[in-house]
């Protein structure tokens, strides 16, 4: 039994809830380092409250992936697990930014640090089983394409919650100003309606999409080059920590490569908006709350849209790149890219130039959502899809781990509180991750045209 190559439309549909997936990662990305600080956390402690997210994939996403394997409902496998983390997101969403509500409870700033975690725990659910359902619904000459399509979804979402803050405030007169303490309506209004077109976009996939049942994918005849794995009977996390053990040579390889491209990544997230607020804009690091600060974190947000938007166009022609010089070639190409637009933040001479760095930064984000996957898809066994793109997930929240560990200690004992040379560091940690990827074996790889 072969599985059924899908038309373009029915990817696009299977893969549509993760443009709300990312579209409420982006509001995250973009704004939860200063909502943070709005509620009075200092820029050297961000790394730290960012903390929880890392934490939380490491934990949920190797047994979401796990259960996912061995779940059938009337839902399906995967739809249960990414329609339940898309509700519990949406709710961390909408009361993150209204964390001020329950100050009689606790103070501001750790209600909103624990809304980041309920976030990010929720997010963690949704997302793995949605790499899986590509891998599980695709044939293996149609993955690149898949998960080319989930990230062109990924940067029209994380395009559109980038941008809402900026576009409120700016294109429909609502307020981007707050008292001290406060957040800016905008900044409100911009967490609910990313509530809502997240909850509506995974509705999406899970009325329009169909899988493969169990027995179905154990007859399946797709050709998949991988290691021996030994069937023996287990059960539970013994299961998980077996098969992160015996994780296929290919895996491991990639491994180094997703660790510091996700160093990298992490270090952007958390200290764009100090940096480019201090280093751009001229602004003192004890500021959080003046109007400037507010435009600066506004404009951060529109730079991670411009990132993402480069790379949902990018990711278009990822397909037919690969194909010419190899998935292993264009991940390396596009690494180095984004590590350039990455370093050239430091030199840019105002805000609008570091729309150029974000380009380079775009095309390096759309390999690193696409390429490994595709990469990994062909090297590990169908019937454990979900738990080794769960374990797969080890190799990009412990190297955030550390980063959030060490970040804030690194800007305010050897960059000297100036925190553009976290984003220094990342770019470095890209040009690492390209030198990585020469040694990556692509077990499956296409024929190249």
């Amino acid at each position: 039994m072969q599985k059924r190559r899908l038309s373009f439309w029915e990817i696009w549909n299977m893969s549509f809830g993760f443009l709300g997936i990312q579209l409420g990662f982006a509001l995250q990305n973009a704004n939860a380092s200063r909502i943070l600080q709005i509620f009075g956390a200092d820029v050297h402690e961000l790394s730290w409250f960012w903390l929880v997210a890392p934490v939380t994939g490491l934990i949920v996403q190797p047994i979401i992936g796990y259960y996912s394997d061995k779940t059938w409902t009337k839902l399906g496998r995967r739809r249960p697990f990414f329609l339940t983390g898309a509700i519990l997101a949406a709710l961390g969403l909408i009361l993150m930014p209204n964390a001020n509500m329950f100050t009689a409870i606790l103070p501001s700033l750790w209600v909103g640090a624990g809304m980041l975690f309920v976030m990010d725990a929720s997010f963690n659910i949704a997302m793995e089983p949605f790499r899986a359902l590509v891998a599980d619904n695709l044939p293996s000459d149609q993955r690149t394409l898949g998960f080319s399509v989930q990230t062109v979804l990924i940067g029209i979402g994380a395009v559109v919650g980038s941008w809402l803050p900026y576009v409120l405030a700016n294109w429909f007169d609502i307020s981007n100003r707050a008292v001290v303490g406060d957040i800016p309506l905008n900044l409100l209004l911009s967490f609910v309606i990313g509530a809502a077109i997240l909850v509506g976009s995974i509705l999406v996939t899970v009325f329009t999409t169909s899988e493969y049942s169990p027995e179905e994918l154990e007859k399946m005849d797709d050709h998949v080059k991988h290691e021996v794995q030994k069937e023996e009977k287990k059960s539970g996390l013994i299961e998980v920590f077996t098969d992160f053990k015996e994780m296929p040579f290919t895996m491991r390889q990639l491994a180094w490569v997703q660790f510091f491209s996700w160093f990298g990544l992490f270090g952007m997230w958390v200290f764009s908006t100090p940096a480019i607020a201090h280093h751009i804009y001229d602004l003192p690091l004890s500021d959080n709350s003046s109007e400037t600060y507010q435009d600066a974190g506004d404009w951060v947000g529109v730079l991670f849209g411009v990132y993402n938007a480069v790379s949902a166009v990018f990711a278009f022609f990822l397909p037919a790149i690969a194909l010419k010089i190899g998935r292993k070639s264009t991940h390396i190409l596009s690494l180095i890219i984004g590590a350039l637009g990455m370093l050239s933040i430091y030199i840019m001479p105002d805000e609008n130039w570091l729309i150029l760095s974000m380009v380079g930064v775009g095309i390096g984000w759309a390999s690193i959502l696409a390429m490994p996957y595709a990469i990994l898809a062909g090297a590990i066994p169908p019937k454990k899809m979900g738990v080794y793109m769960g374990i797969f997930n080890f190799f990009i929240v412990i190297p955030q781990i550390i980063n959030a560990l060490i970040g804030g200690p690194m800007v305010k004992y050897i960059y000297g509180g100036n925190p553009i040379y976290a984003l220094v560091t990342s770019g470095i940690a890209f040009l690492i991750a390209a030198i990585l990827t020469f040694r990556i074996d692509d077990v499956d790889e296409p024929v190249k045209a």
